[in-house]
């Protein structure tokens, strides 16, 4: 694949194809797609329908790490009508319903959402990038299981269509299936949350190592603006899964930083961290949680947990006050590092040196 290339050529590095889709229908079992730098921007999405195998997983990435953008802003519905749907089939730049995919090193934008993928399973998702599209960045639903999402970067994302009621980093509503991971996530400047399971019915999802900041701010000037502002919404509309969360931050979010949103399951955070959210940190008032070693620092309200959930080892727990060895943010959001990992720093870690809150 490369922008110079013609879809009548071999699919070699000599004499590429040039269409994404030409290369994704002539794709087989095992096969790999590697795509040159470039900006490629198609008037219809990308369709992911066929399926490879375990053993076999069809691959779609950068070549030799160069910088590979997929433009939807020709496709339809970018953005589309207020109150208006969109066809299930053109939902995402990327559009995904087969099975073992590995996509790495892509960086999807200006979308009918980013990434969509639909009764979707056992894919990878490696150093994607999904920012300034039209829905959310990256978004799974339906039966959707065992899919890892890796050291992904999703933002400013927005919905004119919806006044910014459902443009999250990354969605993963309205359906079921085990086994899903998130893990070394940033998701941050999007209009509604960071990251939300709203009604992915009674399957856990494991979140690790990812960051959730200024989401719910209107910064497109959208009328009536709906957003909602959490970093990280834990589901919904009292449908229950018991998700794990570890070693995570939330702050600077219009709303809070770690709710479970009527989500009444049984979740685990673990060692997370909340500052500056304007509402509560940890709010899981209508949830049986447990929350082991959190810190909570300077939101609205540090923690909110009613009657059902409990913790130990929690900054609340014990007691005093709670001084920060760096509220500077410039180097965990700033450039990964070459393995894709998010870079390490003393951001939000507790000034006296205490075993509480995530470590980067």
């Amino acid at each position: 694949m490369a922008p110079n290339g013609s879809d009548s050529n071999a699919g070699t590095l000599a004499a590429p194809l040039k269409t994404i889709q030409r290369a994704v229908d002539l794709a087989q079992a095992g096969t790999t797609i590697q795509v040159r730098g470039g900006t490629y921007a198609p008037s219809t999405n990308l369709q992911l329908l066929k399926s490879g195998t375990a053993s076999q997983p069809i691959t779609l990435r950068n070549y030799n790490g160069e910088r590979v953008v997929i433009d939807g802003e020709n496709m339809p519905y970018t953005p589309g009508a207020v109150d208006s749907s969109i066809p299930r089939p053109e939902r995402g730049a990327v559009h995904i319903e087969g099975e073992y995919w590995r996509l790495v090193g892509l960086e999807i934008i200006h979308g009918p959402y980013g990434v969509f993928g639909l009764d979707t399973s056992s894919n990878v998702f490696d150093r994607l990038v999904t920012r300034d599209n039209y829905e959310s960045g990256f978004h799974l639903q339906g039966a959707s299981s065992n899919n890892q999402i890796l050291n992904l970067d999703s933002y400013g994302n927005r919905d004119p269509r919806k006044n910014g009621e459902s443009a999250d980093g990354i969605a993963i509503k309205e359906g079921a299936g085990s086994g899903n991971v998130l893990r070394g996530a940033r998701l941050w400047n999007n209009a509604d949350d960071g990251l939300d399971f709203w009604m992915f019915d009674n399957s856990p999802i494991l979140v690790e190592n990812t960051l959730a900041w200024g989401n719910g701010y209107n910064r497109w000037s959208l009328p009536d603006y709906q957003g909602d502002g959490n970093g990280f919404k834990m589901g919904g509309n009292g449908v229950a899964a018991n998700h794990t969360v570890r070693n995570s931050m939330a702050w600077d979010n219009s709303a809070g930083g770690f709710v479970d949103n009527n989500n009444p399951g049984q979740m685990k955070i673990e060692r997370c961290t909340a500052w500056d959210n304007v509402k509560t940190g940890f709010n899981f008032n209508r949830s049986s949680s447990t929350l082991t070693k959190n810190l909570a620092v300077a939101n609205g309200t540090d923690v909110s947990l009613g009657s059902n959930s409990t913790g130990s080892g929690n900054s609340w727990n014990l007691g005093g006050s709670w001084s920060l060895a760096s509220t500077n943010a410039s180097t965990i959001a700033g450039p990964r590092a070459a393995d894709g990992s998010i870079p390490s720093s003393t951001f939000l870690r507790p000034s006296n040196g205490a075993d509480v809150g995530a470590r980067f």
